[in-house]
């Protein structure tokens, strides 16, 4: 589809990080960008977010590139998303509906399905009025006055029941994984979860520690479900590693809660395998981001291992850095090439149990 995307400046010092971060999710979601117009405000405006000169600018690339649809790489209010609308006459998708737009794409469990649901139907409820503009033309007289209003209650209402609807299913989800946690917790299973920002090599890095088959791709947010696995190392006993999905900048609240059940694996895990892209010149603000939503889903006191992956491509030898303890805190590795895996290995084995010198992972991996 045919996009025009405008990228808002707001004066942050990492925006050609966000700029080019969200070009990458636009083109995740099939867009055919053909202009990128960028624009600079000390501050929203609060009709349509980047003034009037700007939309009008947006509104002749429109009609000059025949874009079918504006992506903006900023969140936008109801009234601001209207407003562009009218001026545009084409559909705008904020940074927050593209990233539900991927997130639907990318889901494949029916529980990640359900999650996407959810968040989609919770972003939608706020945006009703814009549903039923074909009432408009109704502007009043003897038997017709009201019935957009009774549209969108009843509009309103539906969605209410879907959302409850959807959230006792994804509650008996949790429980689920409630009753498996404290099975893995009667027999003192350490559980390992994997996370980090999105596109880090995270499911890669699990398909080398588990020899599963996770999909993996070089793509934002190429993986939404939960995958776990239990899988043997000697000296630590059987473990349980699960792959999350990956954090990025500003992930909607929506998101955070629609994903809790997911995120939960995370929440309970015993240790966190925090995976940097050791070749990205934005690491430092990515891996802050990632400690942000950890602190938001009230993960962040769980005991962190740093994992810089992709050393392949950064230029870094396989390594192990320890703390001013004695205790490994940062560990090198290519997952891609399964080089410095002894060394991730090992700092599972101390942090779970006693090293033996011995890693190797047993060769039979059991699903959960």
């Amino acid at each position: 589809m045919k996009s025009l995307v405008i990228s808002v400046d707001l004066g942050d010092l990492d925006y050609a990080a966000h700029a080019e971060e969200f070009l990458m999710l636009a083109s995740g979601a099939g867009a055919d960008i053909v202009e990128v117009l960028t624009a600079k405000r000390s501050r929203p405006d609060a009709a349509g977010f980047i003034g009037s000169g700007k939309i009008e600018e947006a509104a002749a690339l429109v009609k000059a590139t025949g874009a079918e649809v504006v992506l903006f790489d900023q969140a936008l209010t109801p009234a601001q998303q209207r407003n562009l609308e009218r001026h545009f006459e084409v559909r705008v998708v904020d940074r927050v509906a593209l990233i539900l737009d991927i997130f639907a794409l990318r889901a494949k469990s029916h529980e990640g399905k359900l999650q996407v649901e959810l968040a989609q139907l919770q972003h939608l409820s706020t945006r009703l009025t814009r549903m039923w503009t074909h009432l408009e033309r109704q502007r009043g007289g003897i038997g017709v006055r009201g019935p957009g209003e009774s549209q969108l209650e009843t509009d309103r209402r539906l969605i209410g029941v879907r959302v409850r609807a959807l959230k006792e299913r994804l509650d008996r989800v949790q429980r689920q994984r409630l009753t498996q946690r404290r099975a893995r917790v009667r027999g003192k299973t350490l559980s390992v979860s994997l996370v980090g920002y999105t596109n880090a090599g995270k499911s890669t890095l699990f398909n080398a520690l588990t020899r599963a088959d996770a999909y993996a791709a070089d793509q934002l947010f190429a993986t939404l479900d939960t995958t776990t696995r239990r899988v043997w190392i000697e000296g630590a006993g059987q473990i349980v590693v699960s792959d999350t999905v990956g954090f990025i900048r500003s992930l909607p609240p929506m998101l955070i809660a629609a994903f809790r059940a997911t995120l939960e694996e995370t929440i309970h895990a015993d240790l966190l395998l925090h995976v940097i892209d050791a070749a990205s010149p934005q690491r430092d603000e990515q891996a802050a981001a990632v400690n942000q939503v950890l602190r938001d889903i009230e993960a962040h006191e769980i005991p962190q291992i740093l994992v810089y992956n992709k050393i392949d491509t950064a230029g870094y030898e396989p390594r192990v850095e320890r703390n001013e303890h004695g205790t490994i805190a940062r560990v090198f590795v290519s997952a891609l090439q399964r080089s410095g895996l002894d060394g991730l290995r090992q700092s599972i084995v101390e942090f779970g149990g006693e090293p033996t010198g011995n890693n190797a992972f047993d060769e039979t991996v059991q699903p959960e």
